[in-house]
C-alpha cells in the first residue's frame, strides 16, 4: 500500500525527510552549529575569513574553513580570492544565500525574542526532574 502525498510534497522533486535526499546534507550545512551562524553573519555584508571568526565568537578557524567550504559547495557563499600579497580572500552570500539567511535569521530573532520563557521552562524541567 503506498502512502498518499499531500500536494505540495508531490510538486518537489526532493525529500529531505528521505535518507538519501541530498538536500538532507544541505539541511545539515544550513541549521549545523556553525552553518547558521555563518549565513547570518554574512547576511550582514562581505566579510575577511578572520573578520568572520571574530563576528562567529567560538567557532575554530578549522570549523569555520570547513563550514565556508560546505556552504560554498552548496552553492550558498561566495569565495572571491584576489591576486595580492599577502592574498585576500573575502566571503559574501549568493542570491540564495540571501535567502535562505533571511530565513534563519527569523529563526533566531523568534528564539532569542522567546528566550525568557525558554529559561523559565527550563527551570520548570530541572525542578521536576531534579537536574544537577
Amino acid at each position: 500500500m503506498t502512502t498518499a502525498r499531500r500536494p505540495e510534497e508531490q510538486e518537489l522533486p526532493f525529500n529531505v525527510f528521505a535518507k538519501t535526499c541530498p538536500s538532507r546534507g544541505t539541511l545539515e550545512h544550513v541549521t549545523g552549529r556553525w552553518g547558521g551562524l555563518t549565513l547570518g553573519a554574512l547576511h550582514e555584508g562581505s566579510l575577511r575569513f578572520n573578520e568572520l571568526r571574530r563576528r562567529v565568537d567560538g567557532v575554530s578557524e578549522k570549523m569555520l574553513s570547513q563550514t565556508l567550504h560546505a556552504l560554498e559547495r552548496d552553492g550558498l557563499v561566495h569565495r572571491e580570492a584576489q591576486p595580492t600579497n599577502p592574498p585576500r580572500v573575502d566571503y559574501e552570500l549568493t542570491p540564495l544565500g540571501h535567502e535562505v539567511a533571511r530565513l534563519l535569521l527569523s529563526l533566531i530573532q523568534c528564539v532569542e525574542g522567546s528566550m525568557d520563557t525558554v529559561l523559565r521552562a527550563r527551570e520548570r524541567y530541572d525542578e521536576t526532574r531534579g537536574a544537577r
